[in-house]
């Protein structure tokens, strides 16, 4: 639903597809999948190997609609509180699905 790229950390708000079997995809292993592929493309990027990513990450599973939008807005203001733009609008590494909080 939305995502934000800071200079030393990522917020990602998304709803995991689901299997074949109707299951949703567990998200150490989403997280296995985007930091393996976002590794090796820094990592390209930089001439550089080895880790990129810090083993850990903190989850949160959101229970209502209110909680969902809480968590979208604390998301798209992380680059106005760390005063890298005025706006969140403003900042590039910021993504916001158009229909999401609506």
């Amino acid at each position: 639903h939305a995502a934000v790229v800071m200079p030393d950390h990522v917020h990602l708000l998304l709803t995991p597809l689901r299997d074949k079997k109707g299951w949703p995809y567990s998200l150490p292993a989403i997280l296995k999948l985007l930091k393996g592929a976002s590794a090796r493309s820094v990592n390209k990027l930089m001439n550089s190997g080895g880790p990129v990513w810090q083993e850990e990450s903190f989850d949160h599973v959101l229970r209502s609609q209110e909680s969902f939008e809480k968590k979208l807005e604390y998301l798209r203001q992380n680059p106005v509180r760390r005063g890298l733009v005025k706006k969140a609008e403003d900042y590039k590494w910021l993504w916001v699905e158009p229909k999401a909080g609506k």
